[in-house]
């Protein structure tokens, strides 16, 4: 389970104070798939990364009792000027997985060949999204992130991502980022709405859907 227990957090923009989340409290349902919607510019990726760890509340806390994934498709932990394969055993120990079995699934999966021995500067945006997404299913987590599914590689590579994403969906929960009603309706059955102010919760996604509409 994840709970954020007054949480605040907020940016300056050019000389101007942004506030994201005040003084936010929620405890994430288990076992449901939940979606994040609001305009862009609201802060969904930023509490997409507070759910993730990946970036600390001005106050408040975030407390997690599972394992959640960094967000899928998140490309922006890699460090450029090591190889895919020395960030893919870098990982891999942060979450005490065995680098060997990892760096044999990612390299089956993404199909980068020999470019998993070159710097990750080197990749082009599409490769690093396949070593990410490869990285991801290597990992068993109870909870994936998701900021916009994003589809690379040709078909076959697409179908093979879809149908190992959807093996991972069969035991574990997820929580995403979408604009997209036919993805939300695909994947989850609750939702938060972000609308600047204030944050709503939607215990159907029918209900997400038409409140999101109506701010548009």
């Amino acid at each position: 389970m994840i709970v954020f227990d007054s949480v605040s957090k907020s940016y300056h923009t050019n000389g101007v104070r942004k506030t994201i989340l005040h003084d936010f409290s929620f405890a994430f349902p288990r076992d449901r798939n939940i979606a994040i919607m609001g305009r862009n510019g609201v802060g969904k990726s930023t509490l997409m990364r507070l759910l993730a760890g990946t970036e600390p509340p001005d106050s408040g806390h975030v407390y997690r009792s599972t394992r959640v994934s960094w967000p899928l498709g998140f490309t922006g932990g890699f460090n450029g000027s090591m190889t895919g394969i020395e960030n893919i055993r870098f990982v891999s120990r942060i979450y005490g997985q065995d680098p060997r079995r990892v760096i044999e699934y990612v390299t089956e999966f993404a199909q980068l060949g020999p470019y998993l021995r070159l710097p990750i500067r080197k990749y082009s945006s599409g490769m690093k999204a396949r070593l990410a997404f490869g990285l991801s299913m290597a990992i068993d987590f109870d909870i994936y992130l998701i900021d916009e599914i994003t589809s690379v590689g040709d078909e076959e590579f697409k179908q093979k991502s879809k149908a190992v994403f959807e093996n991972r969906l069969a035991r574990s929960q997820i929580i995403m980022i979408s604009h997209s009603q036919s993805a939300i309706q695909q994947y989850c059955d609750c939702g938060l709405l972000l609308e600047g102010d204030r944050i709503r919760f939607f215990d159907r996604t029918e209900d997400l859907l038409i409140a999101y509409k109506a701010l548009n």
